[in-house]
């Protein structure tokens, strides 16, 4: 077995102290990589339509939502309708073609149908559409 003590030019044993460093500094970047993760799909205040059953979204989800202003975001990031297919097109592809849509209930229905044909455009297969529980 090997020890993590040296000599000191005294005679004395130090501890190394790098591996140390190098683990709180991972473990660092983990915490703030999964916090951020899981901000990111509620960070738009969208009053979510009622369901009576709920599924919890997946991180690598690419998520569209729009706002009751009709304001559209791709990940939390605003967009418009023209940019929406290009920037969605390789986020689709890597999720398989599943897309997560996120509407407010009162917002403006066209401007949500228009959202979901860009989204087939852009190679869209499936829709998961985000709700809220009924007990909320």
């Amino acid at each position: 077995m090997r020890r993590r003590f040296r000599e000191g030019s005294e005679g004395g044993v130090t501890f190394d102290f790098a591996p140390m460093v190098d683990i709180v500094l991972l473990l660092l970047i983990f915490f703030f990589l999964t916090s951020s993760l899981g901000a990111r799909q509620n960070a738009l205040p969208l009053d979510l339509p009622r369901a009576s059953a709920t599924v919890q979204e997946t991180p690598e989800l690419p998520i569209v939502s729009v706002d009751r202003s009709g304001k559209i975001f791709l990940n939390g990031k605003e967009t418009t309708l023209t940019r929406l297919g290009g920037r969605l097109e390789p986020l689709v592809k890597s999720s398989g073609g599943l897309v997560g849509l996120r509407a407010d209930e009162r917002g403006n229905y066209g401007t949500v149908v228009r959202v979901m044909d860009e989204i087939k455009k852009a190679g869209g297969e499936r829709l998961a559409l985000g709700t809220r529980d009924a007990e909320e």
